[in-house]
């Protein structure tokens, strides 16, 4: 019975854009950020949230950190959804994650932060301002050469939508 409990879910509160933009399921560019697709996508997300959300929400404060977590999150589903419209592979897709709002915060770890060290691979340190810029240029390519079923325009959704709210668009 779970089995076809969890799947009806995903395709119901994950983002569509068919769903969306012609069944109007208004609700989904919220709830696909709370569904995740297995337990290490879940435990990654959760941990980039952990690494990098807890510095900015100290800084920020929790209702600011809280409402840019959305924004973010938000914002990549929109980037998303646009696409769509010329793409029919995203447009019949589900996408599940908040990986395009943990990318929001990376995103505002590296401005906020620019000069800590993250360690890559445990080993080697990389100012956050260039990890940040690699990690972008990394979902930029990736999203350019097809994508292979991650949301790479979700992420830099995510990027795209935190920069224009941190430098102004509020």
């Amino acid at each position: 019975l779970l089995s076809l409990i969890v799947p009806a879910l995903t395709v119901r509160l994950g983002l569509m854009p068919v769903a969306v933009l012609r069944d109007f399921a208004l609700w989904q560019p919220l709830t696909y950020m709370f569904l995740h697709g297995g337990i290490g996508h879940l435990v990654f997300n959760m941990l980039a949230l952990w690494m990098f959300g807890t510095d900015l929400e100290r800084t920020w404060g929790t209702r600011f950190f809280t409402k840019y977590y959305f924004v973010t999150g938000i914002g990549a589903a929109f980037t998303t959804l646009l696409l769509a419209m010329w793409m029919d592979d995203i447009y019949y897709t589900v996408t599940v994650g908040a990986s395009g709002a943990i990318y929001g915060l990376l995103l505002a770890y590296g401005l906020s932060f620019p000069n800590r060290p993250i360690y890559l691979y445990f080993v080697f340190p990389v100012p956050a301002k260039y990890f940040v810029m690699i990690l972008g240029a990394i979902q930029l390519l990736l999203a350019s050469s097809g994508g292979g079923g991650v949301a790479y325009t979700a992420h830099l959704g995510g990027i795209a939508t935190g920069w224009l709210y941190l430098k102004g668009i509020r």
